[in-house]
């Protein structure tokens, strides 16, 4: 399951997947493109292990990963409550 974090002025989505078995949270970036259709990353957290870049450049990955890295205790958080919907008491 994924759940929706946050939305970018420039239509960029970030979402999470609930917590792991293994410890870790899925966290996924997409923006779409007009000529690409989208542009996608996945990193994990609590190491922030990026893969299967496609369509960002390097200093997009930096800015998407530095809000991860600063907004990564409630995605932790929300990953443990069941999204932030579930979280918040919605």
């Amino acid at each position: 399951m994924m759940y929706p974090f946050l939305t970018l002025d420039d239509e960029t989505e970030i979402v999470h997947s609930e917590m792991l078995p293994d410890g870790k949270v899925k966290v996924y970036i997409e923006k779409p493109d007009e000529k690409d259709c989208f542009h996608h990353a996945t990193c994990y957290l609590p190491d922030y292990q990026v893969e299967d870049v496609y369509g960002f450049s390097e200093d997009e990955m930096r800015y998407y990963l530095k809000i991860i890295q600063d907004t990564a205790h409630l995605i932790l958080e929300f990953s443990r409550c069941g999204g932030f919907e579930n979280a918040a008491g919605f």
